[in-house]
């Protein structure tokens, strides 16, 4: 499983140009699953989410975490995560799990997720979406479940 983790001043997802869910202060976590993923994948993609410590304290250093800070978190599927561009010009997703196995441990991150942080929004699995961000510092993480070294 992968994730993009971006910590951000405010976040949305629209679909069809109206407003589906959005958060403040927090994490936006773009998430791909790919072949032979299991909730074992997911749960360490959202400890390391919630516990990264990239917010800053009164110092101004990178020392609090999601849960420290209590913010918002929107999760947003993108099997393109997985594209392998290594060869050619078109990306292959041939690491991308199948939707229906995918959305099931998305699903399942999304329920895990919503017990620990103070409010949760996500996008909708399979649909054109355009997400809309403020980017604060910018910081972004990668995450690989495959690379827990």
């Amino acid at each position: 499983m992968r994730a993009v983790i971006q910590r951000v001043d405010r976040a949305c997802v629209r679909i069809n140009s109206q407003l589906f869910s959005d958060i403040d202060h927090g994490l936006l976590v773009l998430l791909g699953v790919e072949k032979d993923d299991s909730e074992k994948d997911a749960d360490y993609i959202l400890e390391k989410t919630v516990n990264l410590r990239i917010f800053e304290d009164e110092q101004g250093k990178m020392n609090r975490s999601l849960l420290d800070i209590a913010g918002e978190m929107m999760v947003v599927s993108q099997f393109t995560l997985l594209g392998d561009c290594a060869k050619g010009r078109r990306p292959s997703f041939v690491r991308a799990e199948e939707p229906a196995r995918a959305n099931q441990l998305y699903e399942y991150f999304v329920a895990q997720a919503v017990h620990k942080v103070k409010k949760l929004a996500t996008g909708k699995f399979q649909e054109m979406m355009q997400i809309e961000l403020i980017n604060n510092g910018p910081v972004t993480m990668l995450l690989d479940s495959r690379k827990t070294y």
